[in-house]
């Protein structure tokens, strides 16, 4: 378990960080109308943040090289 969470900690911070601004632009910004289909719930603005995060952050992960 130590070793999944080492191996992926800056894709979790990534999600983890997502997440709240999600939920922060949701809460400061939303949606007046109410039939935006991501911002107008909290649920789905905070699940869309943690998605953009992690993938925002998954692209400083560094690859190992591999010898053939």
């Amino acid at each position: 378990m130590k070793r999944l969470i080492k191996n992926n900690i800056i894709w979790i911070l990534g999600t983890i960080i997502g997440a709240v601004c999600g939920f922060l632009y949701w809460k400061n910004i939303g949606c007046a109308s109410g039939i935006c289909m991501i911002t107008s719930n909290p649920i789905n603005s905070t699940i869309y943040g943690a998605l953009m995060g992690g993938l925002l952050f998954s692209i400083f992960k560094n690859k190992k090289k591999q010898i053939l």
